[in-house]
């Protein structure tokens, strides 16, 4: 999975597994566990779903399984501005390949990156369910619809963005 480990605070690993005893370290509950857990780190290193598979004595294999099959789990960190541009069909026919790229070169980043100083992540999404507004952009919680390639360094402005 990963070469380098990732330090994990003592009073996050206790909060995983006050997690996995309140789910009565059930199998079946393996989702739960790591949606909890993803809340509390950001994203599921190594480390944590090692936690996860010895607090619900089950194989590192089936977790690690789990994780890389949902796309809402990550592997990775997310920046504190995960910028996500939907790509399902009605997006991608109104231009959202074009706003993806417009993000792409003004944050210098790739799919799945995230930025040097931790503070935004780019990523695609299938859909988001608002079709009506496409094509749409969600930075963190917030839905931008109706995007053109120009209006990306006005979003980014939003975040303290130094639009160059």
């Amino acid at each position: 999975m990963s070469e380098s480990k990732v330090a994990l605070k003592k009073s996050d690993v206790e909060k995983l597994k006050t997690i996995c005893k309140e789910f009565n370290y059930q199998h079946g509950e393996l989702i739960n566990v790591l949606h909890k857990a993803q809340s509390i780190f950001g994203y599921l290193p190594a480390e944590v779903q090692e936690i996860v598979a010895e607090e619900l004595d089950m194989a590192l294999a089936k977790v690690y399984g789990v994780v890389t099959f949902y796309s809402f789990f990550t592997m990775i960190p997310k920046g504190r501005n995960p910028i996500s541009i939907c790509t399902g069909t009605a997006c991608y026919v109104r231009g959202a390949d074009k706003v993806l790229d417009e993000f792409k070169r003004m944050l210098k980043l790739e799919v799945g990156e995230t930025s040097a100083d931790g503070e935004f992540s780019l990523n695609c999404l299938r859909c988001v369910g608002a079709c009506g507004l496409a094509p749409v952009v969600m930075v963190g919680e917030k839905t931008y619809g109706r995007v053109a390639p120009d209006e990306v360094s006005n979003i980014l402005k939003e975040y303290n963005y130094e639009v160059e």
